[in-house]
């Protein structure tokens, strides 16, 4: 089974919801992105968020976070319908990443992924490049993540 015949071109799956606790936000940001309106709530106030928001980065490992469980649940219920789930990754790269919006603590962001495009590498036989959006969206419906995204599908 190929990924366009799970999911057709255009068709947006939600993959889950992740709610951004103050202390996950510190302790992502204390590895990864020490600034201080990321890990600490006091200063923040002080910057142009004017609160304690999650690292960009954060947002997008919530996403990546989200799609892996996504995808390990329908691969377990392709499997107990007798079918073969697509083979995916690794991802070749992104595009055109944005940050529309601070993920404050406390917001309940959900994450999708829609298939753009599916094509055959001519270099590769039997592998193809799906081209993705993958979004983020906070509990009032506000876009807070966008980015392009591909990712290499095998026989």
């Amino acid at each position: 089974m190929r990924l366009m015949e799970l999911s057709p071109t255009g068709t947006r799956v939600v993959t889950g919801t992740l709610v951004f606790t103050p202390e996950d936000i510190i302790r992502f940001a204390r590895q990864f992105d020490p600034q201080p309106f990321h890990v600490d709530p006091e200063a923040a106030k002080n910057y142009v968020f004017g609160s304690l928001c999650a690292s960009g980065w954060h947002t997008c490992a919530g996403w990546m976070k989200m799609f892996l469980a996504y995808w390990q649940g329908e691969v377990a219920r392709l499997e107990s319908d007798g079918l073969t789930a697509p083979k995916l990754g690794p991802s070749p790269g992104f595009r055109k990443l944005q940050w529309l919006k601070p993920v404050y603590a406390g917001d309940s962001i959900t994450y999708s992924v829609t298939l753009l495009d599916s094509r055959p590498l001519a270099s590769r036989p039997g592998t193809w490049i799906n081209m993705t959006l993958n979004e983020a969206v906070n509990q009032n419906g506000e876009p807070v993540m966008r980015y392009e995204g591909s990712v290499l599908e095998f026989e």
